[in-house]
């Protein structure tokens, strides 16, 4: 079977932010790049991230600094995250951002001129800087008709099923076009992995159906470790009716900009639960808002803008005791704030368009005159692969992640905002390294027989006879998605997560007795029956670092364990592919922090 062949110095698996950032820096670096997209190039999971880019401008609030943003990060984290990454992060997301500003991005302005930020939640200052409530939109563009001008290969509506190694590094991938289901080899001086997050491994989320963890998994099965995935976000607010757009994002841009959380008696609950962290106003209106306890930090904040854990674990607590909305969630009020403002419900349409045009157009809601219904939703990985935190190569040599399939800067919570400027920072270092490594190393080896078995290996739904009664890979896939948001959950325990791995390993023996028809041309069939291994692996690495987690921290929370052990707060969960082919689960002591940067934890934390 004929099948076309490719050489590049570097392969970027994955078209979205951290994926474009590191074709354009490679680039730039004197690379011959090739750019995989699962889908179409500008079509990413990056353009659901509306809010905007955290980065310490102090352009609205010259209090701000990275010492600052960086001690917010660690604490949104529970201090689990790199505190190497989360140094790095701080420091240069400001020049990332500027640097975005030059290449075209248009951002809403101060009256100054100066890029404007908003409050976000877990966020000391107003630190996100925004395009209205489309910030990854505008993100995606930029780098897109930046990057096209770099010189960089793109494969469009490829799927990469296998990473290729010459011994112990890797060198390339196999994969397939979607369309004609024709194989393709990459061969490559270093491999880029930036495919994004495997929230379609759950039956609500604000992912997009490219989103199965192919990276993760990819990196794990070539013998890359995966850290961190027991910490899976919820967001706080997805939409719930109809139930064709339940889990659709609503951005926290519009708790930013004053939207406040009611429950069935019109209370906003979240004053009910504020963390000791910080202390209630006494305030006769709960718009004065909470402040923080330490430091110079006094501005106000309302309760909505606590970190996402922690809303999302208030809003299931209100519905599950009977205080939800008509459809199981919660209500968002935006439209308040008219009484407040001038012209409120033009406000509120310049400052939030795409929410405005969301409601309007799927739930016939008017969001300037009446709340909407929200309820958590799986949105994001804190987990994924284990990089390092200068160049973002992985325990692979030759292999390199970057953005939401890497692991460290977020810990047991991403704070909002951070993931746009991750993708920015970490993206630019893994083009950068990428492209050294590969000048260094040349382009490798690649054997046929490993070739062959790629190929076989992506025949093979195709090519058996089905052995379910005809359920075939979607029932697979469905089945999966119900028990993971039953038993891995927001809310977790011992006996439902032994029996998620269980389920788990049955799941994926009935995935490989599954078989599709028809042939390699336009065959969604095909295409779930290759997504399953990755969900599958994903799905175990989430629910058995949950099971070996025994606390409560962050995105992460156990019934059985409801606290934090400071015991746990030492160590990070690693899974890795064992040699017999099992999950291998282990704790890994996290290294002491920087005494520099412990001080300014003490100080701002």
């Amino acid at each position: 079977m004929e099948v076309s062949r490719h050489e590049h110095d570097v392969l970027i698996i994955g078209s979205g932010g951290a994926g474009l950032r590191a074709a354009i820096e490679a680039s730039a670096g004197g690379a011959s790049v090739a750019l995989v997209c699962k889908s179409l190039l500008g079509k990413a999971h990056t353009v659901m991230a509306e809010g905007g880019i955290a980065a310490a401008l102090a352009n609205v609030d010259e209090r701000d600094r990275w010492e600052i943003h960086f001690a917010d990060t660690m604490r949104g984290g529970q201090y689990l995250s790199n505190w190497k990454m989360a140094e790095i992060h701080a420091k240069e997301s400001p020049g990332r951002v500027r640097e975005l500003e030059e290449w075209g991005a248009v951002f809403d302005r101060t009256k100054d001129g100066k890029i404007l930020q908003r409050n976000f939640g877990g966020h000391a200052h107003p630190r996100l800087a925004h395009v209205g409530d489309r910030t990854g939109l505008e993100m995606i563009r930029t780098l897109q008709d930046h990057g096209v001008h770099q010189g960089f290969d793109d494969y469009q509506e490829c799927t990469v099923t296998r990473l290729l190694k010459d011994g112990e590094r890797v060198v390339g991938a196999f994969g397939y076009d979607r369309e004609s289901g024709n194989f393709r080899v990459f061969q490559a001086g270093a491999v880029i992995l930036a495919t994004g997050g495997l929230g379609r491994a759950f039956k609500i989320t604000s992912n997009s159906w490219e989103c199965t963890g192919d990276g993760h998994s990819l990196g794990y099965h070539a013998g890359a470790d995966l850290i961190d995935m027991e910490f899976i976000q919820f967001h706080p607010t997805g939409m719930v009716w109809p139930p064709s757009v339940r889990g659709i994002l609503v951005t926290e841009g519009v708790r930013g900009e004053g939207g406040a959380l009611t429950n069935s008696e019109g209370r906003r609950f979240m004053y009910d639960d504020i963390p000791p962290l910080y202390v209630n106003q006494t305030a006769d209106t709960p718009e004065e808002g909470w402040r923080y306890v330490t430091g110079d930090r006094d501005a106000r904040r309302p309760a909505e803008l606590l970190t996402r854990d922690h809303v999302a674990r208030c809003i299931v607590r209100e519905v599950k005791e009977g205080r939800g909305s008509p459809h199981g969630g919660v209500f968002l009020d935006i439209s308040w704030i008219k009484e407040k403002i001038p012209n409120g419900a033009e406000h509120i349409k310049r400052k939030l368009p795409a929410m405005y045009h969301q409601f309007k157009a799927l739930a016939d809601i008017d969001i300037t005159e009446e709340p909407m219904e929200v309820g958590p939703t799986t949105h994001y990985v804190m987990g994924g692969l284990r990089v390092d935190p200068d160049t973002q190569m992985c325990t692979v040599p030759g292999l390199f992640a970057a953005g939401e399939c890497a692991a460290g800067l977020h810990g047991a919570n991403r704070l909002g905002g951070n993931s746009l400027s991750d993708l920015l920072v970490f993206g630019q270092r893994a083009g950068k390294y990428a492209a050294a490594y590969a000048n260094e190393h040349g382009r490798g080896t690649l054997e046929e027989a490993q070739i062959e078995e790629a190929r076989k290996e992506a025949l093979a739904p195709l090519e058996r006879q089905d052995q379910t009664d005809g359920a075939g890979p979607y029932a697979v896939q469905f089945e999966l998605q119900d028990m993971m948001q039953e038993k891995v959950g927001i809310v977790r325990e011992e006996g439902t997560l032994s029996e998620a791995v269980e389920e788990i390993a049955a799941l994926s023996r009935r995935a490989d007795l599954t078989g599709v028809t028809g042939d390699r041309k336009f065959n969604p069939g095909w295409h779930t029956a290759l997504d399953l291994r990755h969900l599958l692996t994903n799905s175990e690495a989430c629910a058995r670092a949950a099971l070996e987690r025994k606390e409560s921290r962050g995105a992460h929370s156990r019934v059985d364990f409801p606290d934090k052990d400071k015991e746990w707060g030492g160590f990070t969960v690693v899974l890795k592919r064992g040699s017999d082919g099992n999950m291998e689960v282990r704790r890994d002591a996290l290294p002491p922090i920087r005494e520099d940067l412990q001080k300014i934890i003490e100080e701002h934390g």
